[in-house]
């Protein structure tokens, strides 16, 4: 299947491709092996559930600590 990139860097996506994803508003794009990749992304709503939001940020291996040092660093008074 071909697409076609536009002026403002758009690309459409061939209907069967469309079609094999019906549901998927948006994807994750990424460049492997100078491929670009499209995987479908399910967003859910904010305060979906606290407890996604806390695995994840296990997952990452995000500590309290870390997030406490990032509040501080982002309400530090620019100079």
């Amino acid at each position: 299947m071909l697409a076609k990139k536009t002026s403002k860097n758009q690309i459409t996506l061939p209907k069967t491709i469309v079609n094999a994803f019906p549901d998927v508003q948006y994807f994750d794009v990424r460049i492997k092996d100078d491929k670009i990749l499209l995987m479908p992304v399910k967003i859910s709503p904010i305060g979906s559930g606290i407890e996604g939001v806390r695995d994840k940020m296990r997952r990452l291996g995000i500590t309290e600590k870390d997030v406490g040092e990032a509040i501080r660093w982002a309400r530090r008074k620019s100079k």
